[in-house]
């Protein structure tokens, strides 16, 4: 366990190997699970603002289902989350691309510049998922089946979980939290 400020993380984030192979998984992290993306508070009215843009980079069949259901629903669990289609399957946000993978229609138009909001956090995160208690956040590796792939080829290029993630994390809890976290794991070596 690494405890660094306010947040608790797991040693799986440096003792796993991770990265994406969207060749071998499709985007299976698009469409699987029991409901979309969560959300935070101020990513509710984020999406709320530029769903106007994005709606261009979605399917119809996700546009469908924003403009009944909104940018924004509440989970079984009563989180906040994206909505999905047929029965908590793809992300309305979700596209498929030429070659059958599934992409982020939000990260589509932040790529293009037409949005400064790259996707959820949940999302840019994953497989990392983020418990919120009072004092702290809880950061753990969400193992799944569906990234086996993500974790032969991070094995096979020898790339650790929280390298993997530099960019999320770096834009979850800042630059300083993530040198401080390289420290403090590199300093063990």
């Amino acid at each position: 366990m690494i405890l660094l400020g306010n947040t608790v993380l797991s040693d799986d984030i440096k003792e796993n190997f991770f990265v994406c192979d969207l060749e071998a998984c499709k985007g299976a992290c698009c469409v699987e699970g029991d409901a979309g993306a969560p959300l935070e508070d101020d990513e509710t009215k984020i999406l709320e603002e530029i769903y106007p843009i994005v709606k261009d980079y979605i399917t119809e069949e996700g546009r469908k289902v924003i403009e009944e259901q909104g940018t924004w629903v509440y989970d079984k669990d009563g989180d906040k989350g994206t909505p999905t289609i047929r029965d908590n399957r793809e992300c309305a946000y979700a596209l498929y691309d030429e070659r059958g993978i599934l992409k982020c229609g939000i990260e589509q138009a932040y790529l293009d510049g037409k949005v400064n909001f790259k996707k959820p956090i949940s999302c840019h995160l994953y497989p990392i998922r983020i418990t919120k208690y009072d004092q702290y956040d809880a950061i753990n590796y969400d193992r799944w089946h569906i990234c086996d792939p993500a974790c032969q080829l991070g094995k096979s290029l020898q790339v650790p979980l929280y390298k993997f993630l530099k960019d999320a994390l770096i834009r979850k809890y800042g630059e300083a939290w993530y040198e401080e976290l390289i420290q403090e794991i590199e300093g063990e070596s």
